[in-house]
Formats: structure tokens, C-alpha cells, sequence
């Protein structure tokens, strides 16, 4: 492997990089919306 192949990301890194963005997403943004319902659901619960 030369350096100048070292110094450039492949497709193949882009395209994983990509993908796991996308499967935090899938992930995280239900996650993120059902916390914020639990807020909302224990301000209603405990503020009376």
C-alpha cells in the first residue's frame, strides 16, 4: 500500500459510515420521541 492510498477513505468506509448513521437514526429518534412522551407523561402524573 502506498501513502497515497492510505490518505484517501474508500467507497466502502463512506458507505459504512453512511449506514451507521442511518441504523443510529432508525434507532435513536423513536427512542428520543418516547422519552420525551415519558416527560410529558410524569409532568402530567406529578404535577397534578
Amino acid at each position: 500500500m502506498t501513502s497515497a492510498d492510505s490518505q484517501q477513505p474508500d467507497a466502502g468506509a463512506r458507505r459504512h459510515t453512511g449506514l451507521m448513521v442511518l441504523a443510529w437514526a432508525w434507532v435513536g429518534l423513536p427512542f428520543a420521541y418516547g422519552v420525551y412522551e415519558l416527560v410529558q407523561k410524569l409532568t402530567q402524573l406529578f404535577a397534578g
